[in-house]
């Protein structure tokens, strides 16, 4: 009760974890996010004050005393991190709210002018068919994935709010080639398909995988949302450059080293490539953490774009094979679960640690 009473009286006597937001060392290579995700966050412990008699505290109203609850000086915080996708799951993504605009003017405009929707080409199950795609939250689609997520990127290129920007991602500042790119060419929003292009050829060259492509527009979005600017046509090629360098480093075990990437992109240098790392890793705040609920979050928001855009999933009718598969999958994780359950029966009967359901022997009479 003593840590609760300093809180109240004095609110500078409860010590914050804050991030550290202090440029990194200049010689950092492309380990810098192991090293940063590694330091300890300092914290500054204010002495214990001393003991105060219940007479001496006054909890009236009076001058310069605000005693303001805990909870309250941290709820815009909370709330802060709940409008945050990137973060908080219950937040929506900010490429398929960015998107619904023109799925509904699409909608509208083939309402208007009777536009058939011509032949459906989703398949549906049946009672003697049923039909399945190769995609799942845990080991996605790598070609569909690329495609929604590129998608996603075209949406919020489109749909910008500005034109906000830093230098280090600027790529008339920073140009990916040594050839002169007309000036004409940052003027106008670059397609789909020439953003689809761009990051498959990173994925395919550094053999990145389907989970990487969505880790890659978590990031992208944290970004946005943290350093509070936009992509636009003058550097979305350096930012989803930066967040695949990233999140290939973060997800994979054996990470594309950035001398790689020099290889893949003829015209860039190391040094170029590790400045970039390391102000996208400032920006962020060095927070790299992707929880598995935000990462499900995405995927399935990445689906229903898909869906929204006629960009279906590859279904196939469930084959003999793969039923069995399946079936040898459910009964593998059943028979994980029991032996879960036995062994947390065997541990401990306290009310704590009580897990697993009780099972009675049936009575025939």
């Amino acid at each position: 009760m003593g840590n609760t009473l300093t809180c109240c009286v004095s609110p500078n006597a409860s010590p914050k974890l804050g991030r550290r937001t202090g440029p990194a060392e200049p010689d950092y290579e492309s380990e810098l996010y192991e090293a940063a995700a590694g330091d300890a966050v300092a914290v500054a412990v204010a002495p214990a004050p001393a003991a105060v008699e219940p007479a001496e505290l006054d909890f009236g109203a009076g001058e310069g005393h605000h005693l303001q609850h805990i909870s309250d000086r941290e709820m815009p915080e909370d709330l802060a991190l709940e409008s945050n996708p990137s973060d908080h799951p219950r937040a929506s993504t900010i490429f398929l709210s960015k998107s619904q605009t023109d799925v509904r003017e699409k909608r509208k405009s083939n309402h208007l002018n009777h536009v058939s929707p011509g032949q459906l080409t989703k398949k549906y199950s049946s009672c003697s068919t049923i039909f399945l795609d190769d995609s799942t939250v845990s080991q996605p689609n790598l070609r569909t994935t690329i495609k929604c997520v590129t998608l996603a990127i075209y949406y919020h290129i489109k749909n910008r709010d500005a034109n906000r920007s830093l230098d280090i991602f600027d790529e008339r500042s920073h140009p990916l080639t040594r050839e002169k790119v007309p000036e004409e060419y940052f003027k106008h929003d670059p397609e789909h398909k020439f953003i689809y292009r761009f990051v498959r050829t990173l994925f395919s060259a550094a053999q990145l995988t389907a989970e990487c492509a969505i880790v890659t527009l978590v990031y992208l979005e944290r970004l946005l949302t943290y350093a509070e600017i936009d992509i636009c046509p003058t550097n979305w090629k350096r930012i989803v450059l930066g967040a695949i360098l990233l999140a290939s480093k973060v997800w994979d075990d054996q990470a594309v080293w950035n001398v790689d990437y020099c290889q893949i992109l003829k015209d860039i240098t190391v040094e170029d490539m590790n400045e970039m790392e390391r102000h996208f890793l400032e920006l962020l705040q060095f927070n790299i953490n992707v929880p598995a609920s935000v990462y499900a979050k995405y995927y399935f928001d990445l689906r229903s774009l898909a869906d929204d855009n006629n960009l279906n999933f590859l279904f196939a009718p469930l084959s003999k094979e793969r039923a069995q598969n399946l079936e040898a999958i459910s009964r593998l994780c059943e028979d994980k679960y029991k032996d879960l359950c036995r062994a947390a029966m065997r541990r401990s009967f306290s009310a704590d640690n009580f897990i697993g359901i009780q099972r009675s022997n049936a009575i025939l009479s």
